[in-house]
């Protein structure tokens, strides 16, 4: 066992060098990242909360936020639902299902997925998209995650991808990987807890299809016009670097109150420091949480850059009815030029 502190405890140090490293320098490459639908949240509670839980998130829900806090689910097996309206009339629908397996571990499948309606096709003879004919992009993110407690202060978890996103008649597909530690009680401090999550690791995505067919003249040989294919370029993934601490206290029989706070390196986004607490009111067989969070922008990166989310607020209840646990939480977050984000998710403990 102290093996296993030492070894994460090293983990830890060497990402803080590598945020250090990377945090001061101003980000010249924002909204260039392939698949940015994989930094869409998902989850009302850790979204309330200004996606500050790194530390902290656990069960099912944590799948997205740190993957290590999967394996300290305390029920047999879980199942949740989400649903997102997201900014410029985008829903993101989220599901997934985990089982634990007693020393071997804990394993879950997840789903997200992007409706963005119908479109009109447009083209050179039709610019306005008169003709009647639409499309509808299919944006889908499948996730398998394994997580395991290795002691009853350390966790560790990891998530692989697997991307696929499909516009009229081209497509783009790709694996990522996500990895997450978390520490509970660090120094020995009850309600300590510190996480790292490294996410979205990854190759290059490009686009290819029929879509990309222009009809062409070569200008070195006689002949008509042809179909020659355009060349996409490839894009980055937009890989994270999280590192959040929390501090949990009850306060009183019924009243408990969590604290955190999150740094997140992004290579293709700006930089931000998340904040957010939750209250918790107790009583019986059932649970009142009230939250808040926020994401801050450090001053110094690129100004013409802007983060377009603000303030996030939200509540939830925990409820048993027969012997099943329920969780219904909402979330709300503010956005500049887009209607607010609000999530509805529902979860279940068995």
């Amino acid at each position: 066992m102290k093996h296993i502190r030492i070894f994460t405890l090293c983990l830890i140090c060497l990402l803080l060098l590598g945020i250090v490293a990377t945090g001061s320098a101003q980000n010249k490459r924002v909204g260039t990242a392939a698949a940015p639908e994989l930094q869409i949240p998902i989850g009302a509670r850790d979204l309330a909360m200004g996606g500050s839980t790194i530390a902290v998130s656990e069960g099912v829900e944590a799948i997205y936020w740190n993957p290590a806090g999967l394996g300290k689910m305390t029920s047999s097996a879980e199942a949740m639902f989400s649903n997102m309206s997201y900014i410029a009339d985008i829903g993101v629908n989220y599901g997934a299902v985990a089982g634990s397996f007693g020393q071997f571990g804990t394993v879950a499948l997840s789903v997200k997925s992007l409706n963005f309606g119908d479109i009109n096709i447009t083209t050179v003879d039709d610019p306005d998209g008169l003709g009647g004919r639409v499309f509808s992009p299919a944006f889908v993110t499948v996730g398998l995650t394994y997580a395991r407690s290795l002691t009853e202060a350390i966790s560790a978890g990891g998530t692989v991808k697997i991307i696929s996103e499909q516009i009229h008649r081209v497509a783009a597909s790709g694996v990522a990987f996500d990895f997450g530690v978390q520490y509970n009680k660090l120094g020995g401090i009850p309600g300590f807890s510190v996480g790292v999550a490294v996410k979205n690791i990854g190759g290059q995505m490009k686009f290819d299809g029929s879509g990309l067919l222009r009809d062409a003249t070569a200008s070195d040989v006689a002949r008509g016009v042809q179909k020659f294919k355009s060349e996409a370029a490839s894009f980055e993934l937009p890989s994270t670097i999280e590192i959040g601490m929390s501090y949990q206290r009850n306060i009183g029989d019924n009243f408990g109150a969590i604290v955190n706070g999150t740094f997140t390196n992004n290579n293709l986004y700006l930089d931000e420091y998340r904040l957010g607490a939750e209250l918790a009111y107790k009583f019986e067989s059932m649970s009142l949480f009230a939250r808040a969070g926020a994401a801050v922008t450090p001053k110094d990166q690129n100004a013409e850059a802007e983060n377009v989310f603000g303030a996030c607020f939200g509540a939830g209840i925990t409820t048993n009815a027969a012997g099943v646990n329920i969780t219904l939480d909402y979330a709300y977050r503010s956005a500049q030029f887009f209607n607010a984000n609000q999530v509805f998710s529902v979860k279940f403990g068995f």
